[in-house]
């Protein structure tokens, strides 16, 4: 039998599906995503906090509409899509403050936010790219990263699925391994109140040395 050739590109997880972000359905699903949970949480985590912090995947920008009060917070966002970005503008985030970007090469110098955060995106990565993008937090912040994700509710390394957008269904210690390779020790593991049939969500918070959590 002569032996099928498959191509890179279609192995699970060496491609990320990026056309959702270009679905204006999408966008809508965006808009409500997180009530009841993550919502609530980043403004948990930001609400007593001081300087920039940049929403990476930012999306819409709707994480703008509960950190814009906390007057001690700049807030900046990106994403790789143009028409989640026009959406972020429209909502009133001002055009200086949010762009469109890959966030595996941020557009910004080394150390400029105090603080930056993704909320149900890493997931969504190849594993170069969660590479990738983690290197880039650590490039531009210089003091605490905030990333809420899914894991296998069973605790096994289930690898890349697709029920609706493909993303890594992986346990807490395979994502350990990848966060561990960038920031060593320095990450505190805390649970989030997301979850499906399939995944728990948690935050994986890291930090530079001095900083408080």
């Amino acid at each position: 039998m002569e032996e099928q050739v498959v191509s890179e590109s279609m192995r699970p997880g060496l491609k990320q599906d990026l056309d959702i972000y270009f679905d204006p359905a999408f966008a809508d699903v965006l808009e409500t995503w997180g009530v009841g949970n993550v919502w609530t949480e980043i403004q948990i985590l930001m609400g007593a906090r001081k300087g920039r912090v940049l929403d990476i995947a930012c999306g819409t920008g709707r994480t703008y509409d509960f950190l814009q009060r906390f007057e001690d917070l700049e807030y900046h966002g990106c994403d790789i899509s143009n028409l989640l970005i026009e959406r972020a503008y429209a909502r009133g985030i001002p055009e200086s403050r949010a762009r469109v970007a890959d966030a595996t090469c941020l557009p910004y110098e080394n150390n400029y936010f105090d603080f930056v955060f993704s909320i149900g995106s890493i997931e969504h990565f190849t594993e170069a790219g969660i590479e990738a993008m983690l290197m880039e937090c650590r490039r531009v912040c210089r003091g605490l990263g905030f990333h809420q994700f899914p894991v296998s509710i069973r605790e096994k390394d289930e690898g890349w699925i697709s029920p609706y957008q493909s993303y890594w269904n992986n346990s807490e210690a395979w994502w350990m391994e990848k966060f561990g390779k960038v920031y060593g020790n320095n990450i505190v593991v805390i649970p989030s109140r997301w979850s499906d049939a399939l995944s728990r969500g948690v935050w994986f918070i890291t930090y530079e040395p001095g900083w408080i959590l």
